[in-house]
């Protein structure tokens, strides 16, 4: 029987997953997932050990490998994908630096991110598609380990998270134009690497080699080392392919592009993008990625936290999950009493998140609902910014762990005022991850009636409540705009 099966792996910044689909029919066989701790440290640091993203690996591959079972001399190639940006450092034994990766969440360079905006911003956008920002990997290397890191021999290499994945699986290190364009490291005009970006690191030494050659998605970069197969069960020499980030490959999943759909991501990161033509001048978005199309990019609106929100609230309150945080919020109304929240836990270009005109007589779920509410304002605020630059946004589709919640969908498109399409498979990384091992082995899923897609459904705002869905957004949006002033003298004082 000739091999069928595909394998995609997705990191993302809370958890690793592998899935398996057939390749004729898009049926998922197998499916394993695996939490991946995360250590918050002072200053906004958010690191994860090497000993973690190594067991999580090896639980998920052989968890996937045991529920093929015979089936495993099916598997035809395998893809991977994860959280853009963070730092995946390597030392000269090719292990990364400390035993522990970098989060993109992480804060600790946000003062370093702004200076560098202040002195090279504006140069650095107009070559690069973004400005600079505290996730980015040659910024965190450059505040954690200092300027002389590969000069010290510190830093030998730096990786993607999709890209030490199949590292971990191939010995093999290489990246692709998303990754690398995301981070703010890539030529928007020419797609290779930008060495005014390197230079403005403040790194002396590092470049382009760090990160190995740019392959294009769904390209074979490597086959499964005998030793890796050894440990998951899987047969020695399977492709592997070159992915593409986190939200290309779930874009991938759905066939955003094609069917010209915007996505907002209800993930740890407030996600919010389109692929859409070249646009000469930049629209003014927070990053233009060339992911390796020459006449398309993907532009995107994004802030470092959206469930995170919920997420830390749960745990504030005791909550066991971010649903019982919904469930909560849901028993009070739209609004909150008045009760507003700044939904920036996870910070970013100086700003921070609190309360807003909090009183005695608010609530556990007066606090929910506020933080409900600002989250999915937020992912509207954002999709608005980009419909104001002339961008393809009439039609949404909600992606990320969030999405499986109806009642979020809703709230979200009420905000927008439209209906938008959600898909409640959390595992669309992992699907698009799937898809590019489909595209190494020339497998045409669009000849198959894109069997490999991920389902999507649509969901309804609420009409009765359109003119109170619209007066909260612009409430919301003026708190946004008059704040800022406050977060800019906040961060000027931060030490």
């Amino acid at each position: 029987m000739k091999p069928n099966i595909l394998i995609g792996i997705d990191m993302g910044s809370s958890s690793l997953k592998a899935l398996a689909l057939e390749a004729g029919s898009g049926r998922a066989v197998a499916l394993s997932r695996m939490p991946l701790p995360h250590d918050r440290l002072p200053a906004g640091g958010c690191e994860v050990s090497a000993i973690a993203i190594r067991s999580a690996l090896t639980h998920v591959l052989r968890d996937v490998a045991h529920q093929l079972g015979a089936r495993v001399a099916e598997v035809r190639a395998i893809g991977c994908t994860g959280h853009g940006a963070g730092l995946y450092a390597l030392d000269a034994r090719n292990q990364l630096v400390g035993g522990r990766a970098v989060a993109s969440t992480d804060q600790r360079a946000d003062a370093r991110a702004r200076a560098l905006a202040a002195s090279h911003g504006p140069r650095l956008f107009a070559d690069i598609g973004c400005q600079p920002w505290p996730g980015q990997p040659t910024v965190i290397a450059a505040e954690l380990l200092g300027t002389d890191a590969v000069q010290r021999g510190e830093v030998h290499r730096l990786l993607f998270a999709k890209d030490y994945l199949a590292f971990l699986l191939t010995g093999e290190i290489a990246t692709d134009a998303s990754d690398a364009s995301t981070a703010g490291l890539v030529s928007i005009a020419t797609g290779t690497w930008s060495q005014a970006a390197f230079d403005a690191s403040g790194i002396a030494d590092l470049g382009p080699r760090a990160f190995g050659p740019l392959l294009p998605s769904g390209t074979v970069l490597g086959q499964l080392l005998p030793s890796e197969a050894a440990q998951c069960g899987l047969p020695a020499g399977i492709p592997v392919a070159m992915g593409a980030i986190d939200l290309l490959a779930s874009m991938t999943a759905i066939c955003a592009e094609g069917r010209g759909r915007a996505v907002s991501v209800f993930g740890t990161w407030c996600v919010n993008a389109v692929i859409g033509p070249v646009i000469e001048p930049k629209p003014d978005v927070a990053a233009v990625v060339n992911f390796g199309r020459e006449q398309q990019r993907l532009y995107m609106e994004n802030s470092p936290s959206s469930m995170a929100n919920i997420a830390w609230l749960a745990g504030v309150l005791g909550l066991p999950d971010a649903r019982a945080v919904v469930d909560l919020a849901m028993s009070m109304p739209l609004g909150a009493g008045g009760l507003r929240f700044l939904p920036f836990v996870n910070g970013g270009g100086g700003i921070t998140a609190g309360f807003v005109g909090l009183k005695s007589h608010h609530t556990r779920g007066d606090m929910a609902r506020a933080v409900v509410d600002a989250t999915a304002a937020l992912h509207a605020r954002h999709t608005a910014r980009l419909a104001a630059c002339g961008l393809p946004v009439s039609a949404t589709t909600v992606l990320g762990g969030g999405a499986s919640d109806v009642r979020l969908v809703r709230l979200l498109a009420a905000f927008l005022g439209r209906p938008v399409e959600r898909c409640a498979d959390d595992e669309t990384g992992a699907r698009g991850a799937a898809i590019y091992a489909a595209m190494s082995q020339d497998i045409d899923h669009a000849a198959q009636g894109c069997a490999l897609l991920a389902p999507c459904d649509t969901v309804e705002p609420d009409a009765r409540d359109a003119q109170a869905h619209a007066d909260f957004n612009a409430g919301f949006n003026e708190l946004i705009d008059t704040m800022s002033p406050v977060f800019s003298h906040l961060a000027g004082g931060a030490k």
